[in-house]
């Protein structure tokens, strides 16, 4: 299964192992578990600190689901499941627990360690994923590495296409879903820091104290995507006192599969980039807060207030507003209803789970159509619904989209209503804008894709935002409040690029030290004008 290079990289990574590892597999007599053994054989070999034990499907040493297997540290409570055979994605996941299971020490900050040991409780996780969900891998490396500091709690990684009839039988649509103790624990991208949030209930009213504490910011950044990290890196350069406060370091980026138009970097993948944006502004001394809602700006004479969800309030002398923007909604009964549950927002992660079945792609801009291209080759049936009169997205993509066989493109209509039977989805409803007539068709999922809507909730009545909700700034990045600069999505920016919000970042923290370096001159000029008038 492994290429040569991949088992050369592999071998090099094992190395670091300083602890055996024992894998226990439950194998039966599909294809997939031969394809799994045949994996688990390739990992064997390429290290002595790493044997295999394998049980067959109905035995009493065999796990409950097969094929699976677990990678233990004999002598120890430690161990990680995989209910998947981790390539894809997940490979990283793999690696990652062969690497912490062996003994490598775990990259986590020291006082998170020790929240994860102190939990009190025993925790049975399940995540289920699918292979090409890019936002799969952290929930999984977050729950394995937490399984390995405080072994009451267990995880075990579940392929949702491996075990289609568990998924059914559960009702999920979307990926990554987490079971905790039987029960839907969470749904989509999720941290260390996020999951011990919901287990710690007294964990967001000490950080709150913990970030009200903390001394004031010259320049202090809300939100981690492309223009918050470009604004920490050129402020901290700049030698003064810089802060990150984020809901997700990275932002919209993790939900990226591919970036193919990023000057100087040729192709990777979202979540890469964004722990690329990550590294490099943990390179300079800022102050990262992630994982951290908020919820409003108090403007004051010389400092500005951000005030969070969990009670802290942070100080800066300027503030950068980057808080991106999310999926845009369609905004029609059943919606809300059934997000997760039929109604999804990325094809990439959730369109395996749809694998036979009639789904529909609302949308005909560039990201609608790739979704309906991408979804053909695993769904039964596509259909599109556009509201325009013809699709916007680029020619080359509308071409390929009309050669597909089982794709059914459908303009000037109109998305009246998402049905479905109090359970999940089961139709869609449109109205023909050239005729008023109402059709329905009937399908199993809708994938929204119809542009973005900025993050500003929480500025209203503070900012000068457009009637689209974007922050009104000037060429500086500059808002309507002294000191409040601006960058990225969530402004009124004409297009809404990575490329662009990295260098709308960045002037917004150079238009910030500027800001800093004439309120200085303001501030001392007064006490200047006394001693010239005294002489």
């Amino acid at each position: 299964m492994l290429d040569a290079n991949l088992k050369t990289q592999l071998k090099a990574y094992l190395e670091k192992v300083t602890q055996p590892i024992e894998i226990v597999a439950s194998l039966d007599d599909g294809a997939k578990s031969r394809e799994m053994q045949e994996l688990l054989q390739e990992i064997v070999l390429l290290s002595d600190r790493i044997t295999l034990i394998e049980h067959r499907e109905g035995t009493d040493a065999a796990n409950a689901r097969s094929p699976s297997f677990k990678l233990n540290r004999p002598g120890t409570d430690i161990s990680v499941e995989f209910a998947a055979i981790p390539m894809g994605h997940e490979f990283t996941s793999l690696v990652l627990a062969l690497l912490q299971v062996g003994g490598h020490p775990i990259k986590l900050d020291d006082k998170v360690i020790e929240q994860i040991k102190n939990l009190d409780g025993d925790y049975s996780f399940e995540t289920y994923v699918s292979l090409t969900c890019q936002n799969c891998p952290e929930v999984v490396q977050a729950l394995n590495v937490m399984s390995i500091i405080n072994p009451r709690i267990r995880s075990v990684t579940i392929d949702g296409s491996l075990f289609q009839g568990e998924v059914e039988q559960r009702q999920i649509m979307a990926v990554p879903t987490i079971y905790m103790n039987g029960e839907v624990f969470g749904q989509g991208r999720t941290g260390v820091e996020e999951i011990l949030a919901k287990l710690d209930t007294g964990a967001a009213a000490r950080k709150g104290e913990e970030l009200s504490a903390k001394e004031v910011y010259d320049v202090l950044i809300v939100g981690g995507g492309p223009a918050g990290a470009a604004a920490a890196i050129y402020a901290a350069r700049k030698g003064i006192r810089t802060g990150v406060v984020a809901e997700r370091f990275g932002g919209q980026v993790l939900d990226t599969l591919a970036i193919e138009n990023f000057v100087s970097v040729k192709e990777t993948e979202g979540p890469h980039f964004a722990t690329a944006l990550e590294q490099h502004v943990k390179a300079y001394d800022v102050d990262i807060m992630n994982v951290q809602r908020a919820e409003a700006l108090v403007p004051g004479d010389k400092l500005i207030e951000v005030k969070l969800a969990n009670g802290g309030v942070l100080k800066g002398k300027t503030v950068i507003l980057s808080t991106g923007a999310r999926w845009r909604e369609v905004n029609v009964p059943g919606e809300r209803e059934y997000r997760n549950h039929g109604v999804a927002y990325c094809p990439h992660c959730d369109g395996p789970l749809f694998k036979g079945k009639r789904v529909s792609v609302i949308g005909g801009g560039n990201s609608g159509v790739e979704a309906a291209i991408d979804l053909a080759g695993i769904v039964k049936h596509v259909t599109l619904l556009e509201f325009a009169a013809e699709l916007k997205a680029d020619a080359v993509l509308v071409k390929k989209l009309k050669s597909l066989s089982n794709v059914t493109i459908v303009t000037s209509a109109q998305t009246t209503e998402i049905t479905g039977d109090g359970k999940k989805v089961n139709g869609i409803s449109y109205k023909e804008r050239d005729t008023g007539e109402v059709k329905h068709v009937e399908l199993e999922g809708v994938f929204v894709q119809i542009g973005l809507v900025p993050n500003t909730e929480w500025l209203k009545g503070t900012v000068a935002l457009s009637r689209h909700g974007e922050i009104e700034i000037d060429a500086k990045g500059q808002t309507s409040i002294p000191g409040v600069f601006a960058a990225g999505d969530v402004t009124t920016v004409p297009y809404k690029q990575i490329v662009i919000a990295v260098g709308a970042g960045a002037t917004a923290a150079l238009s910030a030290f500027d800001h800093l370096i004439r309120s200085s001159v303001d501030e001392v000029a007064p006490a200047e004008q006394k001693v010239a008038v005294a002489a």
